[in-house]
């Protein structure tokens, strides 16, 4: 591995080096980050993770991101293929992949992201892990972003108004609820957002809070229609390139399993996530002519109904990799209402 070198001035203003630290590594790794410069992702997670990274291996190993190597779907590929060392997936983005991912995307989940980012880890540990989903690379971390809503420029105050409507929805359970609302499906990755939505080719998006500020939602979303808890959460994996690890010391690779990789990696991912999604409500409650529209009683009785049969179709589906799929679910819950 090449001797640390930061990309651009960007890059090491959002890892946040300390000088010493970066000029003093044996080793560096790569990072793609597909999410826009100023994003959480890049502002908040990657610096923490590279600091986490230093601090485990006595600044042995670190890390720089790239911006820009290839689009949000490609992510898995680029890491299997070596052309970087870590990334972030979201699941969603290869529909026929991962299935167990999607117990965690289930509505009705009580909690923050960050304690079910946790429970997420603890239930691969004991269940998921043997669906083997994660071949071809190294898994470090699962995370879960916080309850996703519907952004419109239209208002959008009841769910019979959803029906009908051109909807950037992702895959995994963010489809399987707009199905069930009968809405357009708009597929799109999260970067092409702001743009789908400010051409019209979308009436709305399904995404957390945060992308109120991180995608620019404000501007071109002014409206957003609010269920408690949510309409999915989404899944997302911090991937490794296998060799890339391989290539390690065995006494770093150690220091990285115990310190970083697994539930402390998914904790603090979680927590960013809870981070933004306090950021970008603020914003919307401050930013003239966006409003927040909370769901009726009715509209709330009638999703618990929805998230009820889209509940039964994921877990037939999780059962039928050979997953204890009820007994996963429930372990999640259990996880979450602790943490």
């Amino acid at each position: 591995m090449k001797l640390v070198r930061l990309a651009s001035l960007f890059a090491a203003a959002a890892i946040g080096l300390g000088g010493g630290t970066a000029l003093s590594a044996e080793h560096t790794l790569t990072i793609s980050s597909w999410a826009p410069p100023s994003h959480g992702m890049n502002a908040k997670m990657w610096p923490r993770f590279v600091e986490m990274v230093e601090e485990a291996t006595d600044g042995k190993v670190t890390a720089e991101v790239k911006l820009g190597l290839a689009p949000p779907p490609s992510q898995m590929d680029l890491v299997m293929d070596g052309a970087a060392d870590a990334s972030i997936i979201f699941h969603g983005y290869q529909p026929g992949r991962f299935v167990t991912t999607k117990l965690i995307e289930l509505p009705g989940y009580e909690g923050s992201a960050e304690a079910a980012s946790v429970a997420y880890w603890r239930v691969y540990e004991k269940f998921l892990s043997k669906a083997n989903e994660h071949r071809g690379v190294k898994l470090i971390g699962l995370v879960t972003h916080g309850p996703a809503q519907l952004h419109s420029d239209r208002p959008v105050t009841t769910l019979d108004q959803v029906a009908g409507m051109k909807i950037r929805i992702p895959g995994g359970v963010g489809g399987d609820v707009g199905r069930k609302l009968d809405a357009t499906g708009i597929q799109v990755p999260a970067p092409k957002v702001y743009e789908t939505l400010a051409s019209n080719a979308a009436d709305g998006v399904v995404m957390p809070m945060e992308t109120r500020q991180g995608f620019k939602l404000t501007e071109v979303a002014r409206n957003v229609y609010w269920m408690p808890g949510g309409l999915y959460r989404g899944s997302f994996a911090l991937i490794m390139n296998e060799e890339a690890f391989a290539d390690l010391p065995p006494e770093l690779q150690s220091a990285l399993e115990e310190k970083v990789f697994g539930e402390p990696l998914s904790r603090m991912g979680g927590a960013m996530w809870d981070e933004i999604d306090q950021d970008g409500i603020a914003l919307t409650r401050s930013t003239e002519g966006n409003a927040i529209n909370e769901a009726s009683d009715a509209d709330l009785a009638r999703f618990q109904d929805i998230s009820a049969e889209i509940r039964e179709k994921v877990l037939s589906e999780v059962n039928d990799t050979g997953i204890d799929a009820l007994a996963a679910y429930e372990l999640i819950k259990t996880e979450m209402s602790a943490n």
